[in-house]
C-alpha cells in the first residue's frame, strides 16, 4: 500500500513539477526533487527514468548534485516570472493583489537568485 501512495505521490508531485515550468508562481525544482524522492523510494523504474529524462533528468541531477541553476535557467525563469507578473498586474484591478503579486515575484526571484550558478 506505501508503495502506491509514494507513485501516486510521485505521479502527482511530477505534474505539479512540469505545471511549474509554465506557471511562474508554481515552484518546479521542489516537485521534480518530491517525485524523485518517491519513485526513489517506491520504483527503481520511474526513478531511473526520471533521472534519465531527456529535459527533467538532467535539470534534477544538476540540482541534487551541485545546488545550482544553470545561468540559462535562472534568465528564462526570471524573464518569464515577471513577464507573467506585469500581465497580472496589468488586468487585475484590485491594488492589494497587485501589490501582492509583486512581492510574490520580489520572492521568487531572490529565492533563484540565491542559488549558485552553475558553470
Amino acid at each position: 500500500m506505501k508503495k502506491y501512495i509514494l507513485i501516486i505521490s510521485g505521479l502527482l508531485s511530477l505534474f505539479l513539477g512540469i505545471l511549474g515550468i509554465f506557471l511562474p508562481v508554481l515552484p518546479t525544482t521542489p516537485f521534480l526533487l518530491l517525485s524523485a524522492a518517491c519513485f526513489l523510494k517506491s520504483s527503481k523504474s520511474l526513478y531511473d527514468w526520471l533521472l534519465n529524462h531527456k529535459r527533467l533528468g538532467n535539470y534534477i541531477k544538476d540540482f541534487m548534485i551541485h545546488k545550482a541553476i544553470s545561468k540559462k535557467l535562472k534568465v528564462v525563469s526570471i524573464t518569464t516570472l515577471w513577464l507573467t507578473i506585469f500581465l497580472s498586474v496589468w488586468v487585475v484591478k484590485i491594488i492589494w493583489l497587485k501589490f501582492f503579486l509583486i512581492l510574490i515575484a520580489i520572492g521568487v526571484s531572490v529565492h533563484i537568485l540565491c542559488f549558485k550558478t552553475k558553470k
